[in-house]
């Protein structure tokens, strides 16, 4: 009788494990019957991939596929901007997808989607709370960048940061409390990336990280970028580095050497960027004739020299300015590992790393401290948010 019942276990215990990669998706949005739906795969290397495509009917739309790891997943419907992101992963996975927003989306049936959901509802009062700022100081702001009233603009600063900080802190007792999902690993990427703690901090959460999470694909990933980041990390000699002016005179940053240096890291088309740069000419123009010196490496797309030189000019960029015109795939970039820009590295005489990413108060004092011993009063804005790889 035993040997019969075993007889029958093994037969189900093959079909169990047999469909433990595979997946079904099943999405539900209303108003868009006919439409088509796109299913992409998120790659750091090569971007979104279009796996697959569905039609929109009576609501709801479905996809079968198979996966190996856990992966972030999109839906993007055709025409229509935005996108909806979610975990794919073995099982079936229930996307309810809200018609006006598709940023706004409920994804559940499986561990990472449920966790991912959670989280979601965990943040979304503290990013209500920062839209809301936002929004209410939008014409303060404004006025303050016009006028360069850097005590208002850095006052606005400091109490923004101060909700930021609630939605980091949620973010890493979250981590830590799910050390075994691929969503913590993802919450690390966005921190790493985002500039969103120091290198120190992303590190330790990374190193809690269960060890099949680490394991994995984009686990292994994150271990190299975090090692070749910390290349380039404070205490640490700046990699030396050559590119093109816009008047086509190929410059060094050894040339630069000898003064305190900013590299920093900016593009035309980034929007944080551009507001970000009426602060560094006023640092420039404050902290210039003490020593400071600034490169600025642009991250403009290929065949978009123009747009590049239209913003130094209208921004008054009035410092070196080199620029591959090779947007992500910058050999700079690669090299000093930046993710994610506005980025700056602050070096000492010596082209030794001082600090990064370091903004407002934080960014003056240190140039302060680095080129004179007497205290300066007096507070510097701080930055906005940086712009992502995609």
């Amino acid at each position: 009788m035993k040997k019969a019942l075993l007889a029958l276990a093994i037969p189900a215990l093959l079909v169990s494990c047999k469909g433990e990669n595979e997946f079904t998706i099943n999405g539900n949005i209303k108003g868009f019957d006919g439409k088509k739906v796109f299913l992409e795969v998120q790659d750091d290397s090569i971007g979104p991939k279009t796996i697959d495509t569905a039609k929109i009917e009576n609501g709801s739309f479905k996809f079968d596929g198979e996966v190996k790891e856990p992966r972030l997943y999109a839906v993007r419907i055709e025409s229509l901007q935005g996108k909806s992101y979610f975990i794919g992963e073995g099982g079936s996975i229930d996307l309810k997808i809200n018609k006006d927003s598709l940023t706004s989306i409920n994804a559940r049936g499986t561990i990472n989607n449920d966790k991912m959901t959670e989280f979601t509802k965990l943040i979304d009062p503290i990013q209500k709370e920062a839209m809301e700022f936002q929004k209410a100081n939008q014409q303060k702001v404004m006025e303050a960048q016009k006028t360069q009233d850097t005590v208002i603009m850095n006052g606005l600063r400091k109490q923004f940061m101060a909700i930021r900080k609630k939605m980091d802190d949620k973010a890493v007792n979250f981590i830590k409390s799910n050390s075994n999902t691929y969503v913590a690993l993802l919450l690390i990427k966005n921190r790493m990336y985002g500039m969103q703690g120091d290198l120190a901090e992303v590190e330790a959460l990374y190193n809690g990280l269960d060890p099949k999470v680490k394991e994995s694909t984009e686990g292994k990933s994150l271990g190299k970028r975090l090692a070749e980041a910390k290349k380039i990390s404070v205490g640490k000699l700046a990699p030396d580095f050559s590119a093109q002016t816009p008047e086509g005179k190929t410059v060094s940053l050894k040339e630069s050497l000898g003064k305190i240096t900013i590299i920093d890291f900016w593009a035309s088309w980034c929007g944080p960027c551009r507001k970000a740069n009426p602060e560094m000419v006023a640092l420039y123009n404050e902290f210039h004739d003490k020593g400071l010196n600034i490169i600025g490496v642009s991250l403009d797309k290929p065949g978009q020299a123009d747009k590049w030189k239209e913003a130094i000019a209208k921004d008054g960029l009035v410092w070196t300015q080199v620029s591959n015109l090779k947007e992500w795939e910058d050999p700079i970039a690669k090299t000093y590992s930046v993710e994610s820009i506005p980025q700056m590295f602050v070096l000492n005489q010596s082209g030794v790393v001082i600090a990064k990413d370091v903004h407002g108060e934080e960014l003056r004092s240190k140039l302060q401290q680095a080129l004179s011993p007497a205290p300066v009063s007096g507070p510097m804005p701080g930055a906005p948010m940086p712009v992502q790889k995609k």
